[in-house]
């Protein structure tokens, strides 16, 4: 079934109102004659592409059937178009999974991520961790979550911790819950030994 996206956007303004020398940007490029020449783009801007959308309080929720299945919150996005169209989160993301009764399930955090339209994939960079119902944790630099097979997986350093044991390892897969996963080169492993005041991970 297909998922279904809805935004949700708590303050939605203009970069022009939130940054004025962005604003003498966009008339810069405006006195070039609108022009598609992005070395130009690039003087004025320094970047070689904008945003066409800019959007603070960002609040996304994927569902099927009307069911609420995931839930994407971030501080700012910035979305461009072109070849590749995407949206950028570059403040920080938090993703919640959610069961079949509404309660989050898993949740993945990063310091920023960059949202694919055409291949309907999420990467997540910076201090990336994922928490799964059982208290499990994910921690990478990098992450991908792909929306059409409902996984995610990393081509970096992973380390894992169990209620038992911290796994470290190179290359992760895992179903987009977290509870389904395994690591492709496992570089070490620590057993962990607990007593009932040792907290969970």
């Amino acid at each position: 079934m297909e998922l279904v996206r809805s935004l949700v956007v708590r303050t939605s303004k203009c970069s022009c109102l939130r940054i004025p020398c962005f604003c003498l940007a966009l008339l810069s490029i405006a006195s070039i004659g609108c022009e598609n020449d992005i070395e130009k783009v690039k003087l004025v801007t320094g970047k070689d592409r904008i945003p066409v959308e800019h959007a603070t309080g960002l609040n996304i929720v994927y569902s099927d059937s009307s069911v609420m299945k995931v839930r994407v919150v971030a501080k700012l996005m910035n979305r461009y178009q072109g070849d590749d169209p995407y949206t950028e989160m570059p403040e920080g993301v938090k993703v919640e999974f959610f069961d079949k009764d509404l309660r989050p399930s898993t949740t993945m955090t990063a310091k920023r991520a960059i949202k694919r339209e055409k291949s309907q994939q999420m990467e997540a960079f910076g201090n990336v961790e994922v928490v799964n119902a059982k208290g499990e944790k994910l921690n990478t630099e990098h992450l991908l979550w792909n929306e059409i097979t409902k996984k995610i997986s990393s081509d970096e350093f992973v380390k894992i911790t169990t209620s038992d044991k911290i796994i470290y390892g190179k290359g992760f897969e895992s179903n987009q819950d977290f509870t389904s996963y395994r690591i492709f080169k496992i570089t070490g492993t620590i057993n962990i030994s607990r007593n009932e005041n040792t907290p969970n991970p």
